[in-house]
């Protein structure tokens, strides 16, 4: 099994490399990065450190990472980074407000066969696993409709030099309700492709609707799913808003 996932992942690299170039590359190197960064996020909470704390600074290095090292424009990354933090800061205010609400943290009962004989007493508490796991699993979805629709719009403000500055807004929304739809889809057929098995095995157990939807495991992954929603539309504003308000001082610096 180890030598299919080598396989596999050298089989990424190629291709990278070969479509992608230098850009490719620099992708590549981002998840090893990226992988690195969330080891040691997993590793500090694990050793008590406080989890929010802990999972926001890893949130932002990976945002970091995975923004400056996917293109080569500095506006472009500035801009998608920028507003990806914002989303970031919109998507702790609301995970931090629902989660007492959600009661998912911990694990299900189809979970009990795994943990029998395990000891539950490892010092951490299952709640902030839960919280670093709901910011984390966003960050992807956001940076990517960040970059997206800075591209978009860095394309046409280079075009359009003259553009007035309430229509960059506009067509940023524009840009954004366009990818809006395909980046929605892939959270959710990745979320629902993950589970495929789980949701066989619910069907075979003959669970009803109520114990299905109220199931914690699924609970769990649909909140994550929901609030990825909410973070790739949260990014169409803001990354419009950012854009336009740094052209705005652009122009105030460069007529001073």
């Amino acid at each position: 099994m180890p030598n299919a996932v080598i396989i596999l992942a050298v089989i990424l690299a190629a291709l990278m490399m070969v479509v992608g170039g230098a850009t490719g590359i620099r992708a590549f190197m981002s998840i090893i990065l990226n992988f690195i960064v969330l080891f040691l996020n997993i590793a500090l909470i694990s050793w008590s450190f406080p989890a929010m704390a802990i999972t926001i600074i890893s949130s932002l290095i990976i945002l970091a990472i995975t923004i400056f090292m996917g293109s080569d424009d500095d506006r472009i990354t500035q801009n998608a980074f920028y507003s990806s933090v914002l989303v970031l800061v919109v998507l702790v205010i609301l995970i931090v407000l629902i989660k007492p609400h959600l009661m998912i943290q911990g694990f299900g009962n189809e979970n009990n066969e795994d943990l029998e004989g395990m000891s539950l007493l490892i010092g951490i508490k299952f709640n902030d696993v839960m919280t670093s796991t709901m910011i984390i699993s966003t960050l992807g979805a956001v940076a990517e409709a960040a970059i997206a629709i800075a591209t978009g719009l860095e394309e046409l403000i280079e075009t359009t030099p003259d553009l007035d500055l309430a229509k960059i807004f506009h067509h940023g929304y524009d840009i954004g309700k366009e990818i809006i739809g395909t980046a929605l889809n892939t959270l959710f057929f990745g979320f629902f492709g993950s589970f495929l098995g789980l949701f066989t095995w619910y069907v075979k157990l003959n669970y009803s609707f109520s114990e299905f939807f109220n199931n914690k495991i699924f609970a769990a992954e649909f909140s994550m799913i929901l609030i990825g929603f909410i973070g790739v539309i949260s990014t169409v504003p803001l990354t419009a808003w950012v854009i336009q308000f740094r052209q705005r001082h652009a122009e105030k610096h460069d007529s001073v």
